[in-house]
């Protein structure tokens, strides 16, 4: 079931108290030095959707365009030779598939064509998308033939100079010239044969503002910013960052290949230690990603890599978009912990934060505003350019100089640090002139197309994820938006935004909601079950039962939740586990369990919860004492045989092992078949897998009848009440389990839950068991089988050599596992076609206790 008959209904947007007051609206800064920061003056106009002029370049000659050596700037308007609504784009395919946006299809072409002509224009200009964004290769520090050459775009600027350690902080003999442009330059030449500008030292961008004041502000561009740890509140400094070959990182191996889905482990470096104390990235390379991969994760989605003044902000207010987060080390240090992972076999994704920038002015790129139109400025003026609940500057995205920057920002990470996609946050706030404040989304197409939308935002987005898949084919590109926007996750040239992937936002707004408000007995299987597959078809969605979203102050993971203080006592595998933390541990494993399995074409989990790390999350502030407690990961936890942490990390290895060797996630033939509201009983298709889930807290069902498609001989693949996850042993694995027909082949309503075959189970309570048919040419090879809850079960951490070794063979092919259909191919005889229903008539009880 993926929504309504057909399948095309709008994401599901998070509830109302959701969208207003989740830990997503709320977003943390400081200003590093006493030096207020600049506000917008007030009396910005609202954009409307259809502007009565369009935004384009003003013409200049193409001698003029080779004398400056990079193109145009800022300013737009109408070019007749453009396209016009209508050339080739009568057929939007996005229309076509959800017949439900026809009335729309004026706004889709409208946005089209803005797209279209954009990108002519940058090619016209720049010479291509790709050329556009290598805007990190002519703006900030390069170095040039016998010196540096150093650019700042700062139109606002009445004089501007460079300034550092290498001069003293005396600029009076580095002055800059300013093109007509707004762009300020000069070439630093060489001193002795060596760079005048000494690598790894102090540089900052000194201007004279309109009523000749001079400020000192951080390069735009600046690929690296250090603060001094000793002083307190101290402002960042830019520095110049040019290693010498012999200290600059060589990546050694290549990018593994792109995952039939992503199995992503959302991860910050800084609080990765299990000390009280920024981790570094070197650190968190050699100790957490081996961890990572031994938990069969191919993916790691780095948090707070971006330079951010204020810890507390989780890497959510960037003040130097070019550089590394200082924090954890330097550029190569960054470089060493990607190429580490892609020797493990993982993929690394970057949380990229370009819905907004700090609000800070000494160190960050609001510095640059000081009263300017928005023409000449990264930010809109007034109201527009500012997030009330964020208390930060918002972009420009129909300046010619932002596109440029962004669309460059993208490139650099790419490129420069060998990332593999990212994970755009905060696309909400772009999306919409209203930024989702207040709004609480229903599901209404003309909440998502209207003059509410912003389409210079729209645009932008398209434009990234073109270029991001033109530079990387293979790249994952995931988009976080609360409000079901249709049309995010389909490709460009179907009228999309283009992202590979959505997450699915509302999945743990419900499980909060459950384990907060509701009995277990109160539990709805069609709520959850509807809440997990209501997603738009044809585009992926990323599930997760809880991010890092869930765990900062303020609130509870999910284990806290279940066990709170039992948590402190009771965890102890020498004494009986008390009732609290036994149906703690088993509803865990179900809930993220089920959510991977049924909730989307991803998955996601944060840091830590794989095992049930309890309390939550809490930065170093004001408020705690600037304490480190609270803002670290106790590993330690899992890795103790005597304490029960281990057998969620146990269960959260094997869910991960499981899609590895079914590739479940990535099948599209997804069927619900029952949810069972007097039984508590949840049983779905994906793949060839038969999944069965009891949430009833006390019953058992021994010959529970379950429905499946393929006739044949069925087994045991997983079962979380194994005994290697806490479990208590109820589910016999060396059983088989023969089918039998239902109904006439071929007509559903005479079938079992609409299903042609069945067999017997038995369903201990609060248990989840998944079967998979054993092909008949597998019918001897008992000893592999056998043993496939064990090796699922293992939950001794591979020593470091062996994982890297597993990882190198991963990278040849995929790791030796039983083929579920025994086809080759590893997919679990997924098919290629969805089938979706939602049996509302259940039929027989189907029990037989």
């Amino acid at each position: 079931m993926l929504g309504s008959s057909s399948g095309l209904l709008p994401a599901p947007p998070l509830s109302p108290s959701v969208a207003k007051n989740s830990k997503w609206a709320i977003r943390y800064k400081r200003c590093t030095a006493k030096e207020k920061p600049v506000r917008p003056p007030s009396g910005g106009s609202k954009k409307l959707l259809c502007h009565s002029r369009f935004c384009f370049p003003l013409r200049i000659s193409n001698n003029d365009r080779v004398r400056h050596g990079f193109a145009i700037s800022a300013v737009l308007t109408d070019d007749p030779t453009m396209t016009t609504v209508g050339d080739g784009m009568e057929n939007i395919g996005l229309v076509s598939i959800d017949p439900g946006l026809e009335s729309f299809k004026d706004h889709f072409r409208y946005r089209m064509k803005r797209y279209v002509d954009q990108k002519k224009l940058i090619e016209r200009y720049e010479g291509g998308l790709e050329e556009f964004a290598l805007g990190y290769q002519k703006f900030g520090f390069n170095r040039d033939e016998g010196g540096i050459v150093y650019r700042e775009w700062a139109p606002a600027a009445q004089e501007a100079q460079i300034i550092g350690d290498f001069n003293g902080w005396d600029g009076s003999n580095h002055r800059m010239e300013k093109n007509e442009f707004g762009v300020w330059s000069i070439k630093i030449p060489d001193s002795g044969g060596n760079p005048a500008i000494p690598h790894n030292s102090r540089v900052k961008f000194r201007f004279m503002q309109g009523n000749g004041v001079w400020v000192d502000r951080i390069p735009a561009w600046i690929k690296y910013a250090t603060v001094d740890p000793a002083s307190f509140g101290a402002p960042y400094d830019g520095v110049y960052w040019d290693p010498p070959t012999s200290e600059r990182y060589e990546f050694k191996f290549p990018r593994p290949p792109k995952p039939n889905a992503p199995r992503i482990y959302e991860a910050h470096v800084g609080m990765s230690s299990s000390e009280p104390r920024v981790n570094s990235y070197r650190e968190f390379a050699d100790n957490v990603l081996p961890r990572i991969r031994a938990n069969n994760y191919n993916t790691v989605q780095l948090m707070a890599v971006i330079e951010h003044s204020y810890y507390a902000s989780f890497g959510y207010h960037v003040t130097n978009f070019f550089a590394v987060s200082s924090r954890s080390g330097n550029p190569e240090d960054l470089k060493y912990l990607i190429d580490k992972a892609h020797s493990l076999g993982l993929r690394v994704l970057m949380d990229v934060v370009h819905s907004h920038a700090s609000n800070n002015v000494t160190d960050g790129l609001n510095g640059f505003d000081i009263g300017q139109g928005a023409q000449e400025s990264y930010f809109h003026t007034g109201d527009q350019g500012y997030h009330n609940l964020w208390d930060s500057r918002l972009f420009n995205y129909a300046n010619w100089e932002v596109l440029r920057f962004l669309l460059s920002n993208l490139r650099w990470w790419l490129e420069e640090f060998k990332f593999d996609g990212f994970r755009f946050d905060g696309v909400t706030s772009m999306l919409y002139h209203h930024h989702g404040i207040n709004m609480a989304f229903t599901g209404d197409y003309n909440e998502y197309f209207s003059e509410a939308t912003d389409v210079d935002a729209v645009v932008y987005l398209m434009l990234a994820n073109y270029l991001i898949h033109n530079i990387l084919p293979d790249a994952t590109v995931i988009a976080e938006d609360v409000s079901g926007m249709p049309g995010l996750g389909c490709p460009v040239s179907e009228g999309g935004v283009g992202f590979d992937y959505r997450l699915a936002m509302a999945i743990p707004d419900k499980w909060i909601d459950y384990l907060k408000n509701k009995s277990d007995l109160e539990w709805s299987m069609n709520e959850i079950s509807r809440s997990l597959t209501n997603r738009r078809y044809t585009e992926k969605c990323v599930a997760y039962a809880e991010s890092h979203d869930q765990s900062i102050v303020g609130d509870k993971t999910i284990a806290f939740i279940l066990m709170d203080k039992e948590m402190y006592s009771g965890m102890s595998c020498l004494t009986e586990a008390p009732p609290a933390v036994d149906r703690g541990i088993a509803l865990h494993k179900m809930i993220h369990f089920i959510t991977m399995a049924l909730g989307g074409e991803g998955y996601l989990n944060f840091m830590g919860n794989e095992f049930g790390h309890p309390e939550w999350i809490d930065f170093p502030r004001e408020g705690n004492g600037w304490s480190y407690e609270m803002c670290r990961r106790q590993w330690n936890l899992a890795d103790m045989e005597h304490l029960r942490y281990k057998f969620m990390n146990a269960f959260d290895r094997a869910m991960n092992l499981l899609d590895e060797k079914y590739s479940f996630l990535a099948s599209t033939k997804q069927i619900v078949s029952s949810t069972n509201e007097e039984d508590k009983v949840i049983v779905f298709e994906r793949g060839d897998l038969v999944f069965v889930f009891n949430f009833h807290p006390e019953k058992t069902y021994d010959g529970y009848k379950v429905g499946c498609d393929l006739p044949g001989k069925y087994r045991v693949a997983l079962d979380s009440d194994a005994l290697e996850f806490g479990g208590h042993g109820r589910v016999g694995h060396d059983a088989d389990h023969f089918t039998s027909p239902e109904g006439i082949p071929g007509v559903p309503e005479t079938n079992f839950n609409n299903r042609p075959n069945s067999f017997k189970v038995l369903s201990p309570a609060r248990t989840c068991v998944v079967y998979y048919r054993v092909e008949e040419s597998h019918d001897d090879d008992d000893d592999d089988e056998m043993g496939l809850n064990e090796i699922l079960a293992a939950d001794v951490i591979p020593e470091q050599e062996d994982v890297e070794e597993a990882a190198s063979q991963a990278k040849v092919g995929k790791p030796h596992l039983v083929d579920g259909d025994g086809d080759g191919d590893g997919d679990g005889g997924g098919l290629s076609k969805t089938v979706n229903f939602e049996v509302e008539d259940f039929g027989d009880d189907a029990s037989d206790d």
